[in-house]
C-alpha cells in the first residue's frame, strides 16, 4: 500500500526498527502502521501537519474582532457575509486583518501556521449566534511537518508494528513472565506532542 500523508517514512521506522532496507517481508504492515500512527497524532492533536491544499472554509467567528480557523500555511482571502446571509459579498484587505500566532511562533516553537484571524481596522466579524459568517480561502495544514510529529510517530509506528506480537494484549517475557500491554499513549510520543494539540478539543 502506498502512506497518504504519513509523518514519517517507510524508510525512518524501517531504521528506528533495525529492519535492514532489502527486507521487504513487513514493507506493507509496517506502511499500515505509518498511516495508523499519523491518524491517531491527528486525533490526539485535533490538527493535522500535512498540506490539504488550497480551498475556502466557512468559519463562526468567537468576536467581532477576532476569528479561530483551521491551521493554514498560507491566506489569499478572507471574505464576510454583511447581511448575515452567507452571501460573501465583502471581500477583506490585507491591511484589515492580522494573521496569528505573530511571526509563527507559538509556546516558543517556530513555523508554526496561522491559527487566528485578528481584525484591526474598520472591518468587524459578523456574529450571529453560530452562523457561520465568515469564508476564508487559503492553503489549509502544515507546510512542512514538525520533528517532534515525526519522531513521535516513528515511535508510534513502532509501537503498532510490534503490538501485532501480542494480539490478545499481553506480552511474554523469558525474563520478566507475562506483561500487559499498557493503552495510554506513551510517555514520550505524549511529551513531543502535547504541545501541539489544539486548545478547542478542550471546550
Amino acid at each position: 500500500m502506498a502512506i497518504t500523508n504519513g509523518y514519517a517514512t517507510l524508510a525512518e521506522v524501517k531504521a528506528a526498527l533495525r529492519i535492514p532496507t532489502a527486507d521487504t517481508v513487513d514493507d506493507t504492515l509496517l506502511e499500515i502502521a505509518i498511516e495508523s500512527a499519523s491518524r491517531a497524532i491527528d486525533s490526539y492533536t485535533s490538527r493535522h501537519f500535512y498540506s490539504a491544499g488550497t480551498a475556502s472554509r466557512i468559519f463562526v467567528a468567537d468576536s467581532n474582532n477576532y476569528l479561530v480557523i483551521d491551521d493554514a500555511s498560507s491566506i489569499t482571502e478572507v471574505a464576510t457575509a454583511d447581511d448575515l446571509d452567507a452571501n460573501f459579498n465583502t471581500i477583506w484587505s490585507a491591511s484589515d486583518y492580522q494573521k496569528e500566532p505573530l511571526n509563527n511562533v507559538m509556546a516558543g516553537m517556530t513555523g508554526w501556521p496561522t491559527t487566528a484571524i485578528r481584525a484591526v481596522d474598520d472591518l468587524l466579524f459578523p456574529v450571529n449566534g453560530q452562523e457561520a459568517l465568515v469564508r476564508v480561502t487559503g492553503v489549509w495544514g502544515w507546510s512542512a511537518i514538525p520533528f517532534a510529529v515525526k519522531k513521535a510517530t516513528i515511535l508510534q509506528a513502532a509501537y503498532f508494528f510490534k503490538r501485532d506480537e501480542s494480539p490478545l494484549g499481553v506480552l511474554s517475557s523469558p525474563d520478566l513472565g507475562f506483561i500487559r500491554v499498557g493503552t495510554k499513549v506513551d510517555p514520550a510520543v505524549a511529551i513531543l506532542i502535547d504541545p501541539y494539540r489544539s486548545m478547542r478539543q478542550y471546550f
